[in-house]
This record gives C-alpha cells, sequence and structure tokens, in this order.
C-alpha cells in the first residue's frame, strides 16, 4: 500500500497524537539490549546501537540518558519519498522555539520532543494542518 506524497494532504491530514509515556535516547554497544527493554525505535551508529525506549525501562535497565521526550505520530500515511513533509512540520515547530527529533517509519513519522513542549507541539501541529492549502 503506497503512501501519500502530496504536501498539501500530508499537512492537513497529517492528525497529530500524543503517546502515553515519556521516552529517552540510550546507547549501548551493537547488539545488547538489555533484558525487559521493548525498544520503540533503534539506529545503529559507528559509536554504538542508538536505543528509544520508555524511561522507566532504561531506569531500570542502568541505561544513561539525558534528553527525555514525549513521543507524538503523525497518523497519516507518508509516502517515504514524499517531499517537504519533515520540512514544514520541522520548520513550524523551529519557529515557536520547539526541538524535534524525528523518526520515519514505514507508515508514519514520529516526532520526539521535549516533555516540557509536548502540549504546545500539538497545538503548533495542529495549527499547520488547519492552514495548509
Amino acid at each position: 500500500m503506497a503512501g501519500e506524497t502530496a504536501l498539501t494532504t500530508l499537512l492537513r491530514s497529517m492528525s497529530p497524537h500524543l503517546n502515553d509515556g515519556e521516552y529517552v535516547f540510550c546507547t549501548v554497544p551493537d547488539n545488547h539490549i538489555p533484558a525487559g527493554c521493548e525498544v520503540i525505535g533503534s539506529f545503529r551508529e559507528q559509536e554504538g546501537l542508538t536505543l528509544i525506549v520508555e524511561r522507566q525501562q532504561a531506569e531500570r535497565a542502568g541505561l544513561a540518558f539525558d534528553y527525555v521526550a514525549a513521543w507524538i505520530t503523525l497518523n497519516v500515511h507518508s509516502a517515504l519519498e514524499a517531499v517537504g513533509l519533515t520540512a514544514a512540520f520541522a520548520s513550524a515547530l523551529g519557529r515557536a522555539g520547539i526541538s524535534c527529533n524525528v523518526i520515519a517509519g514505514y507508515y508514519h513519522d514520529h516526532l520526539f520532543v521535549g516533555c516540557a513542549d509536548a502540549q504546545r507541539a500539538l497545538q503548533v501541529l495542529r495549527k499547520l494542518a488547519a492552514d495548509a492549502e
């Protein structure tokens, strides 16, 4: 099933959803995921394996972190080759002074913003969707 590529449709339909919980980015040596950690996302870098996990799981596993994030999912099936969606929401959040770490899944984009900025980020994203032409 192909995702949407038209930027206006993507923006109008993004329907941001705030997932429950607090999430952190941690790093571990390659393939050394601690028992009991349900990995939300990962990326292999030269320095090690970056994991995104729930904060409580990271704390129980003794994993170090320094950024606690809220997880917002854009509930539009965006095509991986779509042009402009990331730039549009990143620019809108940037103008509002909100840091954003983006993970593109097969179906949806997932935004990790500081917990204190979660509600404001939702407002910015909803306004961006409402103003899409």
